[in-house]
Parts: C-alpha cells; sequence; structure tokens
C-alpha cells in the first residue's frame, strides 16, 4: 500500500535521491525544495516551493502523512576565531529552527499516519569532535537533542530517529571533493576507504521511515564508513 512522504530539501543531493527512492517504491511524496530542479522527472511526486530560511510559515493540507524526512543542512567549516554570531545563527536557522517550524505544521496529520516516522539529519563531526567544525556541530547537536527529546514526547505513536552521515558527495559537499584526489584523500580516512555517497543516506532512510525500522526510535544512525567507531591500524 502507498504511504504519503514528505521530504524538505529535495531538490538535490540526498534529499533528492530520498525522493527518488520513495517515489520509484510507488509512494506518494511531496518534495518541498526552493526551485523544482529535477523532481519533474519524479514520478508520483509534487512539488512544494518553501524556503526554510527566508519564508515565514509552511502550510500543506493533508489528511495525513506516514513519513517526514528534514535535509536541509549546512558545511561552514571556519577557525573559531573566524566565526560570527551570525554564523551561529544562520547555521541554526537552517539546520533546527527550520525543521522545528516545519514540523509543528505537520504534526496533526502525521499523528493520523500509519506507523509515521521523522528523520532527521546530523553529521559524525558531534560525535567526534572535528576542528573547524564548531558552528555546524553545535546546530547538529541541536538536531540530535531534538530527536531524542521528540521521541519520547512523541511515543508511542511517531518514530523519531536521526541519521549522521560523514562526508557525502553532494554539492553541499562540492568543495571539499571537488577532485579525485581529493575524494581519494577523503575516502582513506574512513575503514571503507570511500566518501559516503547518496543512495548511501537514502537507503537508510528509507528504511527508518518504513515499518521495517518499527522498533527503532529516539537513535542517531552512523552511516559514516566506520569513522565513528572503527580504528584503523
Amino acid at each position: 500500500m502507498a504511504k504519503t512522504y514528505l521530504i524538505i530539501g529535495a531538490s538535490s543531493g540526498i534529499g533528492f535521491q530520498i525522493a527518488k527512492t520513495l517515489s520509484e517504491d510507488g509512494n506518494i511524496v511531496y518534495a518541498v525544495a526552493r526551485k523544482e530542479r529535477e523532481l519533474s522527472t519524479l514520478s508520483n511526486t509534487t512539488f512544494v516551493p518553501f524556503n526554510v530560511v527566508s519564508d515565514e510559515s509552511f502550510s500543506l493540507d493533508l489528511d495525513s502523512l506516514d513519513g517526514f524526512a528534514y535535509c536541509p543542512g549546512t558545511i561552514n567549516l571556519k577557525p573559531f576565531h573566524r566565526l560570527s554570531k551570525d554564523d551561529f545563527l544562520s547555521d541554526f536557522n537552517v539546520n533546527v529552527l527550520g525543521s522545528i517550524s516545519i514540523l509543528q505544521s505537520i504534526l496533526p496529520a502525521l499523528k493520523r499516519g500509519s506507523n509515521p516516522s521523522i528523520v532527521f539529519f546530523s553529521t559524525v563531526a558531534v560525535s567526534q569532535g572535528m576542528g573547524f567544525h564548531s558552528s555546524i556541530a553545535a546546530s547538529k547537536g541541536a538536531v540530535e537533542g531534538l530527536t531524542k527529546s521528540l521521541a519520547a514526547e512523541f511515543a508511542p505513536i511517531i518514530r523519531v530517529n536521526c541519521i549522521a552521515p560523514s562526508i557525502t558527495d553532494t554539492s553541499l559537499a562540492e568543495r571539499l571533493l571537488s577532485s579525485e584526489e581529493k575524494k581519494l584523500a577523503s575516502g582513506k580516512k574512513h575503514p571503507i576507504q570511500r566518501v559516503g555517497n547518496v543512495e548511501d543516506m537514502a537507503n537508510m532512510a528509507q528504511f527508518l521511515l518504513s515499518e521495517k525500522s518499527g522498533w527503532i526510535t529516539g537513535q542517531v544512525l552512523s552511516v559514516d564508513g566506520g569513522m565513528s567507531s572503527v580504528r584503523m591500524l
């Protein structure tokens, strides 16, 4: 039976791949982004224009909603002394406040869904303490805290989980992976010897949104090539 999903940040990268994976399975997908881009190529998918930073309020008239994935992110890597208050606020607005605003507006529809599930995205930098990541780690750390708090509050009706990737080959990370040499060097820092790809993240998101993960909630799942738990000799 087809389910109904809302994907925020769906026009590129991980968000697009999640929308693509879910739509190819015959589900109904509402894809929210600033620009439509390739979303028009997906079946069963409705594009909803919205900017999580500048648009004031989100509204979508749905009787019920079975899953919600919030995919917008930032990579603002600077030495701490060069980060301004506005840098921290900008990261927090995109990663935390944007998700809160949308989730509050769709919560009634989620409560009427079938085994509804929420998926957020964090970063391996929260657990590993990486230099130059203080702004993004601060906001994504808040996402992890929000995940666990909402999992407790929404149980047993709505499950809430979070994916914590390491660096993934998307347009967001383009500056860090702008050549094959950079990709290879970054990949060698991981036990699996490669950087992540959008399929890695979308497959985990699809699992968490589905009933196959029906006994999983309040978890931060590392999809990071082993970086957070494995040490190479």
